[in-house]
């Protein structure tokens, strides 16, 4: 049986599994202040949390791409999608700072990978001018899994199994509710490898999709040599000068998601006085995020239909992007919370859509036979960013530890002590102002490179 548009049907198990993605990510955050109170963590302890899952990001990283390009892209997402719901099931059964850090560390591992999986999938089943659109659309799938993270996970905390299920009750005894969250949540994950068996091959040799889609896909692509086939190795990865521009860039400007994702409903818990049962209110952001993957990848794709040069195309919308973030200090200045969630809705937006179109460049100039390498090598530039702006808003929002440093704290302490006690105690004023600044500098960085005249590797689609 044949399925018109079956590219679009294989972007969208990446949309489901980038959604359990973000939902298995999110409960930590969303039930930060009940998980803290149930297993004694003060903000440092959160951070140190956040920072283990973000180095065990970083390294999977660094290994999940080679992984992609050996193993193919049907065997690696298989392993990563696998890897994290087992890991973030387990957390169910979590009694400290040492075996929460340990689960999270082992689903940072598992997480990872499916982003350089993901878009070595749209290299391989995509034409150019789709190319940001499908990646902005598996994309919102993270943005949609983390505002309905909230609606699973907060009532799942908060409902009596005490008193309705007690042989739920049972198993975990103190803290049922939120363990609970990490138990379902995890075995929905379970659940999504059986369509992805069913209906994943690389499009010649699926059975599904038709001929013309084959043609649309490769679409004037040359046939590579054997030679050009062979994934470079870790020298030639090291030697391409794009990564380097773009691990920076993202150094630079992921942070600004990573903040949203982990500590915007903290700060709207602490300094907004918003309850942790009304922090359902997050879905503006990621809703606002959604709409601005989606938006990032169609503008793009439609000027390059218009026969701008790809990566010209994706740096005017980033320009446009850079324009936007400039208003982050006004959330924190302004009163009222409506304004704002707005403010914080129009930064999200452009967040996002800078982040589609970054993600598109990696794409673009990167040689398909060594994508999953290069997207990951950039990527973990991405979660170094978030490791660095963990411990500066932990130092902002904690003021000097009242505890005995631990291992983290003390080898982040000698990288960064100067800075972290330049600002510590101060609030979250000073990061928003930060924020303002991140995406310009990191735009004129790309731009002052020569990102712009990074030629189209020779076996990636011609434009049309």
């Amino acid at each position: 049986m044949k399925i018109k548009g079956m590219r679009w049907l294989i972007v969208a198990l990446i949309f489901l599994a980038a959604v359990l993605n973000y939902v298995d990510r999110q409960v930590l955050s969303v039930l930060a202040p009940t998980i803290q109170a149930d297993l004694g963590l003060d903000n440092r302890d959160y951070a140190n949390i956040l920072n283990i899952f973000l180095i065990a990001y970083t390294l999977a990283y660094l290994v999940s791409g080679k992984l992609v390009d050996r193993l193919g892209t049907r065997k690696s997402t298989l392993l990563f999608v696998v890897w994290w719901s087992l890991s973030n099931l387990s957390t169910a059964w979590a009694q400290g700072l040492r075996s929460m850090g340990a689960l999270r560390f082992s689903l940072g591992l598992g997480e990872a990978g499916i982003w350089p999986a993901a878009s070595k999938i749209v290299s391989e089943w995509f034409p150019s001018r789709e190319r940001a659109l499908a990646i902005g659309f598996y994309t919102m799938g993270a943005t949609i899994g983390a505002t309905v993270a909230p609606y699973i996970v907060i009532p799942l905390a908060t409902y009596d199994f005490a008193g309705n299920m007690p042989w739920v009750d049972s198993l975990f005894g103190h803290g049922t509710g939120w363990r609970m969250a990490f138990l379902i949540t995890g075995l929905l994950g379970l659940l999504w490898v059986i369509p992805w068996l069913m209906l994943y091959r690389k499009p010649r040799e699926s059975r599904f999709v038709t001929q013309a889609e084959v043609e649309l896909i490769e679409d004037g692509a040359a046939a590579p040599s054997a030679l050009d086939a062979k994934p470079w190795s870790w020298g030639q990865v090291l030697r391409f000068k794009p990564l380097w521009l773009l691990l920076v860039a993202r150094l630079l400007t992921d942070p600004v998601w990573y903040f949203y994702q982990f500590w915007f409903a903290k700060y709207l818990n602490t300094d907004r006085a918003v309850a942790q049962s009304d922090l359902t209110i997050t879905w503006i952001v990621y809703a606002a995020a959604g709409v601005g993957s989606l938006v990032g990848g169609w503008l793009s794709g439609a000027l390059i239909k218009r026969g701008a040069d790809p990566v010209k195309a994706r740096l005017w919308v980033m320009l446009g992007c850079a324009c936007l973030t400039p208003l982050s200090p006004l959330i924190a200045s302004v009163g009222g919370l409506p304004p704002t969630m707005v403010l914080t809705g129009v930064v999200v937006f452009a967040a996002l859509s800078w982040l589609i179109n970054i993600s598109a460049l990696i794409v673009d100039v990167a040689p398909k036979h060594s994508l999953g390498t290069i997207f990951s090598v950039v990527a973990a530039g991405s979660t170094l960013g978030g490791i660095v702006m963990n411990m500066i808003v932990a130092a902002l929002v904690s003021g000097p530890s009242t505890k005995a440093a631990g291992f983290l704290d003390a080898a982040f302490h000698k990288l960064l002590g100067p800075l972290l006690d330049l600002v510590s105690g101060q609030g979250y004023g000073p990061w928003f102002v930060a924020m303002a600044f991140l995406h310009p500098l990191a735009l004129i960085f790309l731009w002052l490179g020569g990102i712009a005249r990074s030629p189209q590797p020779s076996n990636s689609p011609s434009l049309s």
